[in-house]
């Protein structure tokens, strides 16, 4: 076995080391399983550039899957379970996946999108699966149970953002989330030094295709027994707390509003004083959520600011944050952040401006095979944004105003409105139309869709309004017809009829300015 689960299932031969919601494992089970994926990715004869793909909703399996395939050599793509077929199709097209793994819940849309991108291979789990799959116990058990090789170069997962021009991009997992090593005896050496590892067990509560979860997960092959959860459900994840006595996790905003929202007399049920390290991402927590959550759970919080592109760029403990109330921290090595003006001047503190970011290494942010689009994130060499408005103290902590670029971050996931606009478009009822991030007490924002309606004569109305006299489509009629060709979370879930959306002489649309009144409404 490898040495982190050999010694581990002598030494705490009864430890859990692998918890989901269906069965518990222990380290001597995971190893086993472990080797076989590792050896059946090895046995794929994977070139270079081509990758693992795993498409598929929290499981043990889905954990054991990208970690197996790490310790096979191989680079594993995280595939967003809501998407489509048409959509995976591309992602494992652009990945180069030659190997996919599904769950019971993307079987059939793994199968499909696997003929679209020419995926030979497809190993799926979890019942019945459909013709074109092979059962993941006779695939493991097809594959050597033996050790294998350390000396192996660790690759990076391949992870895909939406795109603002429909198509996602592809980025690997940057050096500041990956913990290296030039074999896979370093690597697992250097995940020892995890910021998790020293918690013990680690609670794994959103899905593993977004950075966070995914790299919570990873501490397993460090020796951290990970307890996993499925789809998110706030008491649940409480009852999970005082079971397993979780002492650290990845969340993000909406977690936390979701959980506060339970009764007072429910959340009191359970014991959560076991929690001891908390990170969360995916978009700045509102002040009164972020209190609330320390009141609770006690100075617990990291907040890590970022994107997956190039991870943290900022953080802040909730002892800095009750100091510094509001802030996203101050920027961490090799990250320097900057307040650019209008006229590409460098701001002083506590004048608000488009936040940037300088990494001394000089990579920046970098796209799979699409040198432009790397290339056009930037302003300067190894400078980039993403795409929010700050001013920053003299004491160099960041707060974040507003968003000036066009992508939405709802419920932690990261939206653009192209997206959705391209497909809306095309409904034969729309003249125009444009998606614009507006408040939401859950989510943060929520993708709205502005409409011009085609037919003469319509009125402007809100969603609710059942449609114009002549017959043309009301909100729900565009919400369906963009769900029935993008995934649900990818769709607005409001639509506002309007006469006009002030665009300019060359045809553009200025979404801050749509998005103005929506936001101070909310800020009173």
């Amino acid at each position: 076995m490898p040495e982190f689960s050999a010694a581990l299932a002598l030494e705490r031969p009864d430890e859990a080391a692998l918890v989901d919601g269906a069965r518990s494992l222990g380290w001597a089970e995971v190893d086993s399983v472990l080797n076989r994926v590792a050896n059946g990715v090895l046995a794929a004869s994977l070139g270079d550039g081509d990758r693992v793909s795993v498409f598929a909703e929290n499981a043990a399996e889905t954990a054991l899957a990208h970690l197996g395939a790490l310790l096979g050599g191989a680079s594993t793509v995280p595939v967003n379970f809501h998407l489509t077929a048409p959509e995976a199709a591309y992602i494992l097209s652009d990945s180069g996946t030659r190997l996919l793994f599904v769950g019971p819940e993307t079987a059939e849309r793994g199968v499909a999108a696997a003929r679209e991108a020419g995926v030979g291979t497809v190993v799926g789990w979890g019942g019945p699966m459909p013709d074109g799959v092979v059962p993941w116990r006779e695939w493991l058990a097809a594959a050597d149970d033996t050790d294998p090789p350390l000396g192996l170069r660790p690759r990076p997962n391949l992870l895909y953002t939406s795109g603002t021009t429909g198509r996602p991009k592809g980025t690997e997992l940057p050096p500041t989330m990956f913990a290296g090593g030039d074999t896979i005896a370093e690597h697992l050496e250097a995940l020892r030094g995890a910021r998790f590892v020293d918690y013990g067990p680690h609670l794994v509560v959103g899905p593993m295709y977004h950075t966070g979860p995914l790299s919570g997960m990873r501490i397993l092959v460090a020796g951290t027994p990970s307890v996993i959860l499925g789809r998110f459900d706030a008491e649940a994840t409480l009852s999970v707390i005082e079971t397993h006595r979780t002492r650290s996790a990845v969340m993000v905003p909406t977690h936390f509003i979701r959980l506060l929202a339970l009764p007072e007399e429910v959340r009191s049920r359970y014991d959560v004083s076991s929690m001891e390290y908390v990170a969360h991402t995916g978009a700045k927590c509102p002040d009164e959520v972020k209190r609330a959550m320390i009141d609770w759970w006690g100075p617990v919080f990291l907040e890590a600011y970022g994107a997956s592109e190039v991870g943290t760029t900022c953080s802040i403990d909730s002892h800095e944050w009750l100091a510094h109330p509001g802030s996203v921290g101050r920027a961490d090595p090799p990250f320097e952040a900057l307040v650019i003006g209008e006229d590409g001047e460098e701001l002083p503190p506590g004048r608000e401006g488009r936040l940037y970011f300088r990494d001394s290494t000089g990579r920046g942010v970098v796209y799979h095979n699409d040198p432009e689009k790397s290339a056009a994130a930037h302003i300067a060499p190894g400078v980039f944004t993403l795409g929010e408005m700050a001013r920053m103290d003299s004491d160099g902590y960041v707060y974040i105003t507003d968003r000036f670029s066009d992508m939405v971050v709802s419920g932690g996931v990261n939206l653009y409105p192209a997206e959705a606009e391209n497909v809306l478009i095309e409904h034969p009822a729309v003249a125009d139309v444009a998606c614009i991030g507006v408040p939401d007490d859950e989510m943060g924002e929520r993708l709205h869709a502005l409409v011009v309606r085609s037919t003469a004569g319509a009125s402007s109305s809100a969603v609710t309004d059942g449609g114009g006299a002549d017959g043309s489509p009301d909100g729900d009629e565009l919400i369906g017809w963009c769900r029935e060709r993008l995934s649900a979370f990818k769709c607005p879930r409001s639509v506002e009829f309007v006469d006009d959306l002030g665009r300019n002489t060359m045809g553009k649309v200025s979404r801050r300015a749509l998005r103005a009144p929506y936001w101070r409404d909310a800020r009173g």
